[in-house]
């Protein structure tokens, strides 16, 4: 018998969850952060509401990840299991665009992130940029 996927607009309850969750990425996986916030900034962060919508990831009762769509409707999913399937990233990536319809969406991933590329490849989606960054740490300037 298959689980459902259902996908729940993440709470305060969840930031323990979000947090499991960012503190397991790789860092090929990484966009956003070279070091771990601390749990209280990262709870400061879920509470001040940054993305337009943002849902935990069910399968069945269990929590399986969390997916969030920007106020510039970017897409972000991440996933708790390693071995979730192509299918399920799908129907996440359906479920989200279907709640939430606008006329485009982004994904920013990191290109070291291979698996991602060919999946975002396979679901239509086409590279439009690569984005650089300089910080004063590494800077030469």
């Amino acid at each position: 018998m298959r689980k459902v996927i259902v996908l729940k607009e993440a709470q305060k309850s969840d930031c323990l969850f979000l947090y499991e969750l960012l503190s397991e990425r790789k860092s090929y996986e990484n966009i956003s952060h070279k070091k771990l916030p601390t749990y209280v900034k990262h709870v400061k962060f879920v509470m001040s509401k940054p993305y337009s919508k943002w849902y935990i990831i069910y399968r069945a009762t269990e929590k399986i990840g969390s997916v969030y769509i920007t106020k510039q409707d970017e897409i972000g999913i991440h996933f708790k299991e390693k071995n979730i399937t192509n299918k399920i990233r799908s129907k996440v990536l359906k479920m989200i665009i279907k709640k939430n319809p606008h006329d485009r969406y982004l994904i920013n991933i990191n290109p070291s992130n291979t698996m991602m590329k060919k999946f975002l490849k396979n679901e239509g989606f086409e590279l439009i940029q690569h984005t650089y960054e300089i910080s004063k740490n590494t800077s030469s300037v």
